[in-house]
């Protein structure tokens, strides 16, 4: 199997924190590996030092001759008024049907193929830029947080298209559930040493908390042995007809060592606010539109919210979830119609605006004292700060100083010292690392109040959320059935969608067609019975061709075994060979057939 890529012994530090520490890995050809690591281990510094934008303190990178990375560009690199399709064809200089080909499994089409690209939401201009990234044709894919900020749709077409990829990949990634459907093998880096495991995140997890579970039981063992060798050394060292017995058991001793287990690093400890459970309607919308002065985004909603429920209001990007959400708690006032809170509703909200607007001058401690309700003492701010990681002299840090998760976190704080019965949280796992989504996950399913919310974490979502609200079409309605429920409805649309375009795509002009370029003839009755039979074979050989080759693919990600991977590799190299081979002969028979 073909080397793409290699770190070997890399070391890099920043000040005194080492990110890398004789770190070495290998990507191979046809491989997807999942990335994950510790908020702050080193990740996407990783990245950046294979990408060549970063150079190591000490060792080496190998790039593989045949080696071309596409990378999923962070920055718009959009031209002010040009539309997705003038990009694409900027970008990778492919004509426009090949570029609306590409485009359309994207479900990229009409407005949003033509239409400005900049006036595109953030999750369709990714879709824009994934749809650049496979004009390009790379053998290794690098993908730093790729679903972050996508909606639910978004998220399934880039996991298909990720599926059906035959290049490498390489994806950064906190969400679990999105690696186990994209990534057969797992690269984990932490406390700078990169280990790469041939298996899905999910077995690597576990694998890990198994050799904890036994490294500390063999510990126990050998302690234990331990005891009662020195107990008998120093019982008998002393004699003379036993010290050669105490010498012995004094090597046995010297042998025993215990394996050193490696200390789990401090994680969020998340409390919810303790409050009086309510029954009844927490909120009801009424004729309610929603939207801005120049445009509706959705009207005619009449939704209720019970209290104690946990709402999660789904739909696409650009849908209007927060529209919807900051018209609930009167930061947008309603085109029409109205929202009625039940009585004794005290609102608690986080959202990008109120953590991004906090007070400058404050302290962390200041600012949780400030916000926390009558009676908490400052030893309490202090309880929480330090469950949310803010340890130490962290507490005395300016609010102006900190990073866009410390803020994230000191919010999240901030409502939890508070007594509110109904939270509204947009997008709560934003600059949240995968450790404290989960501690405010588990902290939410103990909450007693209301909860109203959007997320892109599927696993996030479905733990927590009792019922779902969708806006779409200019609509938000109650929706008849679980998250679950909704996800496969999601996914079915998504499939049927590329079924379509898979029976409807767009065909090159006749000058750009793969293959012979001879005018189409006309053919009489006997020929064009056998050209047609011939058709049909070619079709049966390119089908059983693509299953053989699917097969070996999936074979070779499974072994561990050098000789046989290469020879796999080799077979693959000859099944693609044949099969661009009977392809290019299909072309050339539609061609003369008049199917294009």
């Amino acid at each position: 199997m073909a080397v793409l890529l290699q770190i070997l012994d890399g070391v890099k530090s920043y000040g005194d924190q080492a990110l890398l520490d004789g770190a070495s890995a290998t990507i191979h050809d046809g491989t997807k590996i999942g990335f994950i690591g510790r908020n702050g281990a080193g990740k996407s510094t990783l990245l950046r030092i294979l990408l060549g934008e970063e150079e190591l303190d000490s060792g080496e990178i190998v790039r593989g001759s045949h080696l071309k990375v596409g990378y999923l560009r962070q920055h718009d690199p959009f031209h002010a008024g040009e539309s997705a399709l003038d990009f694409l064809m900027r970008d990778s200089e492919q004509p426009d049907w090949k570029c609306g080909e590409v485009a359309g499994e994207f479900e990229l089409k009409g407005d949003y193929l033509n239409g400005p690209v900049n006036d595109l939401s953030g999750g369709w201009q990714t879709r824009v830029k994934l749809a650049a990234l496979l004009l390009h044709e790379p053998n290794l894919l690098m993908l730093d947080e790729p679903t972050n900020f996508l909606d639910l749709r978004t998220q399934i077409l880039l996991e298909h298209f990720l599926v059906n990829f035959t290049a490498s990949c390489l994806i950064v990634s906190h969400d679990r559930a999105f690696l186990t459907a994209t990534c057969d093998q797992t690269l984990d880096l932490n406390k700078g040493k990169l280990t790469l495991y041939n298996g899905k995140v999910g077995p690597y997890l576990e694998k890990i908390e198994e050799d904890k579970i036994r490294d500390e039981r063999t510990n126990a063992a050998v302690l234990s042995k331990q005891k009662q060798l020195q107990k008998f050394i120093d019982k008998n060292k002393a004699r003379a007809t036993s010290a050669s017995q105490a010498r012995s058991k004094q090597k046995q001793l010297d042998r025993l060592q215990t394996k050193e287990i490696e200390v789990d690093l401090p994680t969020a400890s998340i409390k919810a606010p303790v409050v009086e459970p309510r029954q009844g309607p927490a909120v009801l919308c009424m004729d309610l539109a929603i939207g801005y002065a120049d445009h509706t985004v959705a009207s005619d909603i009449s939704v209720e919210v019970e209290h104690q429920q946990r709402a999660a209001i789904v739909g696409d990007n650009g849908q209007g979830k927060t529209t919807f959400l900051r018209t609930l708690v009167d930061s947008l006032k309603p085109m029409q119609g109205k929202v009625k809170w039940g009585f004794g509703c005290k609102i608690g909200t986080y959202a990008q605006h109120v953590y991004s607007t906090l007070p400058q001058d404050q302290t962390v401690l200041e600012y949780l004292e400030y916000n926390s309700m009558p009676g908490v003492t400052t030893q309490d701010c202090l309880g929480v700060a330090g469950a949310l990681l803010f340890r130490g002299a962290h507490v005395q840090k300016p609010i102006k100083v900190l990073s866009g998760g410390e803020r994230a976190r000191l919010c999240m704080a901030g409502l939890l010292l508070g007594d509110y019965n109904i939270l509204i949280l947009d997008e709560p796992g934003n600059h949240l690392d995968v450790e404290t989504v989960e501690a405010l996950a588990s902290a939410l399913l103990k909450y007693k109040g209301t909860v109203l919310f959007t997320s892109h974490d599927r696993h996030f979502v479905k733990r927590i959320a009792t019922n779902v609200i969708e806006v779409k079409n200019g609509r938000a309605r109650n929706y008849n059935g679980d998250y679950d429920a909704y996800v496969y409805s999601v996914n079915k649309e998504v499939e049927e969608g590329e079924r379509e375009r898979t029976g409807n795509k767009l065909a090159p002009p006749p000058a750009a067609k793969i293959g012979s370029s001879k005018a189409k003839t006309e053919l009489s009755g006997k020929d064009h019975h056998n050209a047609r039979k011939q058709l049909r074979n070619l079709e049966k050989t390119i089908a059983r061709l693509d299953n053989q080759r699917k097969e070996l693919s999936a074979e070779m990600l499974t072994t561990s075994d050098a000789k046989k991977s290469l020879a796999l590799h080799n077979q693959i190299a000859s099944i693609q060979q044949e099969l661009s081979e009977s392809e290019e002969k299909w072309c050339e028979l539609s061609q003369e057939l008049g199917d294009w």
